[in-house]
């Protein structure tokens, strides 16, 4: 009798846990790199009262900046029959659509939604996708200019591309139209992996480019020190999206903030979960911009930055 009073409850727990809604999560970096904006989606879905084990349980799937196991993973999660599928950064986004026309998906994506093909419009979404879109992409002409004000003396500059980012050809030419509009002359390179990084800083000294605009991806955000530090090994003035680069020893970062869409993301995940569709959830933007600057490293580099610019930073590393 005191075994079956012990069991019961244990069972009950079990049972309980397998009518929950389940959520999958497909991310193409890793929990370690996601792991302070996990805890803002997360906090998302804590406003809609959900909770991870009493509410809904989870499946992850971390593609480890390898994007080429996307597809397979968004079919596993499909395959699983998922409640609703948050498919976070842009190469899964697009992965996701590929997989599934029925199961819920709310993405996180760098770039507009609808050149990337997941939804017709913002306000009246695709009949299974909605989410949160980054002023990232829009942002990269910006993020030359600011090199131009950080580095006047520059005319010739590098920008860095991951290849395997939907976005990436798009942001090439945003910038080559930038660049053409601010006089100067931009040279791409592209890498998708550690070993492709020490070639392109190579060539940016052979050819004696002046600075280095890295291009937002998630690659490259789970590599922020390490491309901080090869910019300065190599004295180039380099400028990215987030926060982390600019802490590592990046001059400066220019871009949406860390963690509100992914917080965005988690609160439309409970409204799915609560009975919205997501044709019903217009396209969200995440609007919240920082200008990070780090004046040890433009002391080290021998710029000064202008007085224009420490007005406009939300913070100035010293």
């Amino acid at each position: 009798m005191v075994g079956s009073a012990t069991a019961w409850p244990l069972a009950a727990r079990a049972q309980q846990r397998a009518t929950l809604p389940v959520v999958g999560v497909l991310n193409s970096a890793s929990p370690q790199a996601y792991a302070t904006r996990m805890e803002a989606f997360h906090q998302g879905l804590g406003e809609l009262g959900y909770s991870e084990g009493r509410d809904l349980t989870f499946e992850y799937r971390w593609a480890e900046d390898h994007y080429d196991r996307l597809p397979s993973m968004a079919a596993d999660l499909v395959q699983r029959r998922v409640t609703v599928l948050a498919a976070i950064t842009t190469p899964c986004a697009v992965a996701a659509k590929a997989a599934t026309s029925t199961i819920p998906i709310v993405f996180e994506v760098g770039g507009d939604p609808r050149e990337l093909g997941l939804v017709t419009t913002l306000s009246r979404p695709t009949e299974n996708l909605t989410g949160v879109t980054l002023l990232n992409r829009e942002l990269g002409p910006k993020r030359l200019e600011l090199v131009r004000e950080l580095v006047p003396s520059v005319r010739r500059v590098a920008g860095l591309l991951n290849p395997s980012n939907p976005n990436s050809e798009r942001l090439k030419n945003d910038l080559a139209s930038a660049a053409h509009t601010l006089d100067l002359e931009l040279h791409a390179f592209y890498a998708s992996s550690e070993e492709q990084f020490g070639s392109v800083f190579s060539a940016i000294q052979r050819l004696r480019l002046g600075a280095l605009l890295i291009g937002t991806d998630p690659f490259f955000n789970g590599r922020s020190k390490q491309l901080a530090a090869l910019a300065m090994e190599n004295s180039i003035p380099a400028i990215y999206q987030y926060r982390d680069f600019t802490l590592a020893g990046g001059l400066a970062s220019y871009g949406a903030s860390f963690v509100e869409p992914l917080k965005l993301v988690g609160n439309y995940v409970g409204r799915v979960l609560k009975g919205a569709r997501p044709a019903d959830l217009p396209v969200q933007q995440s609007t919240k911009i920082e200008l990070i600057v780090n004046l040890k490293t433009a002391k080290a580099l021998s710029l000064s930055v202008p007085a224009a610019v420490l007005a406009r930073a939300d913070e100035v590393i010293e």
